[in-house]
C-alpha cells in the first residue's frame, strides 16, 4: 500500500479546526454533516457516491481512519474530494476513530489531529498528483482483479442460483404493478443525468417508481415521489420514509437474523412489508417488479460493471447476473441514456416553430376590424415612404 506524501497546498494551511461528525457508514454521516464541519469516517476505498455526498455538504476536511485509496482497483472518490478542494487526512487509525466523540472540537496541525480531550493521532495527507498516478497504475492491474472477481462470482452462483430463480415470497402490495411499466431507481453513477433524459417518459407514461434505499431522497429532491421504497433503509431519511410511499424492508434469508430496515420502520411507527430474499436490494426490486407481472422494467443508476461492484466492496456479482438473466426479457437499462441521446433543436426548427405559432395570431388580427384598420395604416405608410 502506497503512503502518500503531504500535499504542499494542504500543509500550507498550517492548522484546520472544527467540530467533527463521525460514523462508520458515510451515507449516514452526511445526513448530519454541516458545512464547515470535519467529517470523520472509516471508509476504505472511498467510492464516487460517498464522495459526491460529502462534497454536497462542504466539510472543512475529511479524516479517514482507514485508507481512502488502497490501489487494489481504481476508485475515484478520494480524487473527487481533492479536486473539490476538500483535504483528506488519511490512515489516522481505528483507535482514534473509536475514541473521538460526535461533536467534539478537533485541530489538525501538520499531519496530526488533536481532539479537545487531548486525544491525538497521526495521519498522512493525500496528494492530488500522486493519487492520479496511483489510479492509473490500478487501472493497469485491473485484469488480475477481474479474474478473482469472476472466480468468486461463479462460486456464489453455484450456491445462490436456486434461491434467486425460485419465485419471491411476495408481499401483499397496495401498489399494483401487473401490466404496468416500472422504473427502478438506484443511486448509481450518473443516475441524475439518466433521470433527466427520461423526464418526458416519466411525465407522459407515469410509470410506477420503485426507489432503492437512498434513491428515495434523490427522487424527492427532483420533485418525483416514489410509489415504493425498498432496501435495508439505512440510507433513507425519515422524511422520505414518511412521504407516503409503500415500504418494503429487504431482510436476510435466514429468519433468525434481524432486519435493521424492518426494525427502523417499526421504531418510527411506519407500516412496512418484510421481504426476505438473497441478493442486493437492487436485485430484489427488479425481481419484485418481475414477479408482479410488470410489463416493462426500466433500471436507472443500476450497478453492473466490475469497478462499480468492487467500489461497493462486493467480491462477486452472482445475484445481479442471475437477476438480469431472469428479468432480461422485460428489462431496459437506462444507464448512459443521457450520453447516447442528447436532443438539440436547430435554429431552423425553432424559426419554423415560431412562425407556426405566429400564423394564427396574424390571421386573427387581420380578420378583426382593428386588424383591418392597422393593415390599411401600414399600406398607407408604405406608399408614402416607398412610393
Amino acid at each position: 500500500m502506497k503512503i502518500f506524501a503531504a500535499d504542499k497546498a494542504v500543509v500550507a494551511l498550517a492548522e484546520i479546526s472544527g467540530r467533527v461528525r463521525i460514523d462508520k457508514r458515510t451515507k449516514r454521516l452526511v445526513q448530519r454533516l454541516r458545512k464547515g464541519e470535519i467529517a470523520v469516517i472509516a471508509h476504505r476505498d472511498i467510492d464516487v457516491l460517498a464522495a459526491r455526498a460529502l462534497i454536497e455538504r462542504s466539510p472543512r476536511a475529511v479524516i479517514n481512519a482507514d485508507c481512502s485509496f488502497t490501489g487494489r482497483f481504481p476508485t475515484y472518490g478520494a480524487l473527487m474530494l481533492l479536486q473539490a478542494g476538500i483535504p483528506i487526512l488519511d490512515n489516522v487509525g481505528r483507535d482514534f476513530f473509536e475514541a473521538v466523540a460526535e461533536g467534539q472540537q478537533v485541530r489538525i496541525v501538520g499531519s496530526r489531529v488533536i481532539a479537545e480531550n487531548g486525544l491525538e493521532a497521526q495521519g498522512v495527507w493525500l496528494q492530488l498528483e500522486t493519487l492520479r498516478h496511483e489510479i492509473e497504475a490500478a487501472r493497469n492491474r485491473l485484469s488480475a482483479e477481474l479474474q478473482a472477481f469472476a472466480t468468486n462470482t461463479l462460486a456464489y452462483m453455484q450456491r445462490e442460483w436456486p434461491l434467486l430463480l425460485e419465485p419471491l415470497p411476495m408481499p401483499r402490495l397496495r401498489t399494483h404493478l401487473r401490466g404496468k411499466q416500472v422504473v427502478v431507481v438506484v443511486r448509481g453513477p450518473n443516475y441524475e443525468r439518466d433521470l433527466d433524459a427520461l423526464r418526458v417518459y416519466l411525465r407522459e407514461v407515469r410509470p410506477v417508481i420503485i426507489a432503492v434505499d437512498g434513491a428515495a431522497d434523490a427522487l424527492l429532491q427532483r420533485g418525483l415521489k416514489p410509489h415504493i421504497i425498498i432496501g435495508d433503509m439505512d440510507s433513507v431519511s425519515e422524511r422520505s420514509l414518511r412521504c407516503g410511499a409503500e415500504l418494503v424492508a429487504h431482510g436476510y434469508v435466514d429468519p433468525d437474523r434481524p432486519s435493521p430496515g424492518w426494525e427502523r420502520c417499526q421504531q418510527l411507527g411506519l407500516e412496512a412489508h418484510l421481504l426476505r430474499a438473497p441478493g442486493t436490494s437492487e436485485d430484489v426490486a427488479m425481481l419484485l417488479a418481475y414477479e408482479s407481472d410488470a410489463e416493462l422494467i426500466v433500471a436507472v443508476g443500476s450497478h453492473f460493471s466490475l469497478e462499480e461492484f468492487l467500489e461497493k466492496g462486493r467480491a462477486g456479482m452472482a445475484s445481479t447476473l442471475l437477476t438480469r438473466l431472469k428479468v432480461g426479457s422485460r428489462l431496459v437499462d437506462a444507464k448512459g441514456v443521457s450520453r447516447l441521446f442528447q436532443y438539440r433543436r436547430s435554429m431552423g426548427e425553432l424559426t419554423w416553430l415560431f412562425l407556426a405559432a405566429l400564423a394564427p395570431i396574424v390571421v386573427a388580427i387581420a380578420l378583426s376590424p382593428t386588424g383591418r384598420f392597422l393593415l390599411k395604416l401600414v399600406r398607407t405608410w408604405w406608399r408614402v415612404w416607398f412610393g
